[in-house]
Order: structure tokens, then sequence, then C-alpha cells
């Protein structure tokens, strides 16, 4: 019996649109994290909880969440907006206070990326809603982690831009592997991406570009406020 991922089947591009996952667990989590914004002191916190509340839900309940089961490039920019996206944002909501320890971080949510996308694991998660749902939670709390140490108010300004380098050279070297790799690594999708016009390959290579490109701004805006911070000590010294 074929499995059927937690997302659901691979919808075509007539069903896209309806294809919304409805799960009440889900959504009563997600409305349960939203609901404890009002327990934050401060309303800046509530706005970046909420925000990366948000981001989580357009993951996992728009269409975006079928199409990941058509296309690897759509699964490739649902990693995106995790590690992204909705980490930096709760990360903001909750900054560190004390020693975040970013080398640590760093490498776990690395290493987590990087198994995501081992052909043998994502198959396993593409096919076990359990496997599928771990490295999920791993890869948005390792992600997590790792903004809160470069975001941290403890942590210079230097150390942040050198985490920061370093986690945009792991991803866009993984993400060149996907994109300039001379056959499909994740033969679980099948043909699925021929409805949307792509073929395996070229899915997987868009998937790749989606990872790099988007991925080199957003890291980019994040080290050029690292060193405005850098700049502003600097300047009341």
């Amino acid at each position: 019996m074929e499995a059927v991922p937690y997302c659901g089947r691979a919808p075509v591009p007539s069903e896209i649109w309806t294809s919304w996952n409805t799960d009440p667990l889900l959504i009563a989590a997600l409305a349960c994290a939203c609901a404890t914004a009002v327990l934050m002191p401060r309303s800046v916190r509530r706005t970046y909880w909420i925000a990366g509340c948000s981001v989580v839900a357009i993951v996992f309940v728009s269409p975006l969440c079928a199409l990941g089961s058509a296309l690897f490039a759509a699964r490739s920019f649902h990693h995106l907006l995790l590690a992204a996206v909705a980490a930096p944002l709760l990360a903001a909501a909750f900054p560190a206070r004390g020693r975040a320890y970013g080398l640590a971080a760093l490498l776990t949510s690395s290493g987590v990326l990087w198994l995501w996308h081992w052909p043998a694991l994502y198959t396993l998660a593409y096919e076990n809603h359990a496997a599928y749902w771990a490295l999920q939670i791993g890869l948005l709390a390792s992600f997590v982690w790792f903004w809160r140490a470069v975001l941290s108010a403890v942590a210079s300004p230097l150390s942040a831009i050198m985490l920061i380098g370093a986690g945009a050279g792991q991803m866009g070297l993984l993400a060149a592997l996907l994109t300039f790799a001379p056959r499909p690594l994740y033969e679980v999708h099948g043909l699925a991406s021929l409805s949307w016009g792509l073929d395996p390959l070229s899915d997987q290579q868009l998937g790749g570009l989606l990872m790099w490109v988007p991925a080199f701004f957003v890291y980019g805006l994040f080290a050029i406020l690292a060193a405005r911070r850098g700049f502003a000590r600097a300047s009341l010294t």
C-alpha cells in the first residue's frame, strides 16, 4: 500500500487551491501558540511571535504544504520559510539573555538541515508522519536557537556576522550540491513534477536555487543589521 505524505497526495495544478491542511490537532496547536502572545510583556515581542506563528501556519496549513508532496522545490521553499523567516521572528520574540552557545547552535541547525536532505531520511519523512514531524520540529527548533545566538544582545557584532556567514555558507553549499547534481536525488516524488511543467531534475535544481538565492539576501540583511549594531556600539565608546 502506497504511503500518503502528511500533507496529502501530490496535487495537480487544478487542485492546488483546494488543498488546505485541516488537521485539527495542528490548527489547535497553532491557535494555542498564537494565544500565548497575550502573556508576553512587550508588544514588540508579541508582534514577532504572532508573525512567526503566522509563517509556520502558511507552511503547514496553506496549499504550500500539499505542493511539497508534488514538488521538491516547494519543500525546499517550505524549509527556507521555517529556517530563515519563521525562526528569526520567533527568536526575536524570545531573545537570549545570556550566552547562547552560537557554535553549537550553528552545528546543530546545519546538521539538521543536511540530514533533512539526505535522500534516505527525506524519503522516510515523506512516507512516515512521525519522522516528518520529528525533522520539522528539529529544523525549526535548531534554527530558532541559531537565530537567538545571532540576535543575542550579549554577542559581539563580529561573532554574529561570523555565525551568519558560516550559516549562509553551509546552506549555499547544500544548495549548490542540489542545483548541480547530475541526476534527481529524491525519487519519492516520482513524476508528480511533470504536471507542474518540470521534470524531476529541473524540480530539484529549482529547489536548490530557491534555497540559495533568497537565503543569501535574508542572511545578508541580518549581517547588515549586525554590522550597524557594531558601528552603533563603536560610536558610543
